[in-house]
């Protein structure tokens, strides 16, 4: 794993869970420097746990064991303070608003490493392992369609598109969003909700439309025996 340099941010306190997720985010900034500015300054309120650059120096700027504030309004399989209950990383990547584009090799390359370990430490199971869009579907993008998920799935990191013996449970457009929250989506906003689940798992077609594939995808998600809950 690269060596982990640490510029501190004062934005951080106590947690009030254990750790059981880990969220990936782009920055969405411009510039790497701009966003690791924004994380490390008081005034902006955020933070993360761990940048990880483009060219795949990754800094260190909270404490794994303080809560970090990445997450912000968001819900993942009735967790609430997702903050407390992860750790955040933010992948520096201008993202939708600035000119969106492929995640460097170099920078992926020392991701997986910092994320292996992570997992590894404290016990993170796949399905605990999302993106911002995830867990906050109404508001957030990150880390975006072109995330490769698939390599981190490949290493057991974090869950799997499946691909072989899909079948469409030809559920009503209801009985897949009940499945969807099953799964650990909050499903207030429908759309977005579906929009979030392709953005992760049919990034190819993000309409926001539940056809046979989505269903598909999810019955096969539900059915991987890693997808069960911590409780």
């Amino acid at each position: 794993m690269s060596d982990i340099i640490d510029a501190p941010s004062p934005n951080f306190d106590e947690r009030k869970l254990p750790v059981t997720m880990l969220v990936l985010h782009y920055t969405g900034m411009r510039d790497g420097v701009e966003a690791i500015q924004r994380l490390r300054s008081a005034e902006s309120g955020v933070s993360s746990h761990y940048v990880v650059a483009e060219d795949g120096q990754i800094l260190r700027l909270v404490p794994e064991d303080k809560r970090a504030w990445h997450a912000g309004k968001s819900w993942w399989r009735g967790v609430q303070d997702v903050n407390s209950a992860s750790i955040g990383i933010e992948i520096v990547n201008p993202g939708h608003e600035f000119g969106y584009r492929p995640f460097p090799i170099p920078q992926i390359d020392a991701l997986i490493p910092l994320v292996a370990d992570i997992v590894r430490r404290h016990r993170i199971r796949p399905p605990y392992v999302v993106g911002h869009s995830d867990i906050a579907p109404v508001r957030k993008e990150d880390p975006g369609e072109y995330f490769p998920w698939g390599r981190l799935a490949k290493l057991g990191l974090a869950m799997a598109r499946p691909t072989k013996n899909l079948m469409d449970p030809h559920w009503t457009d209801g009985g897949f969003l009940l499945a969807l929250e099953r799964f650990g989506y909050d499903v207030h906003d429908p759309k977005k909700a579906v929009i979030a689940f392709q953005r992760r798992y049919r990034p190819e077609l993000l309409d926001g439309i539940i056809d046979g594939e989505c269903r598909a995808i999810l019955l096969g998600l539900l059915l991987d025996p890693r997808s069960a809950s911590y409780t």
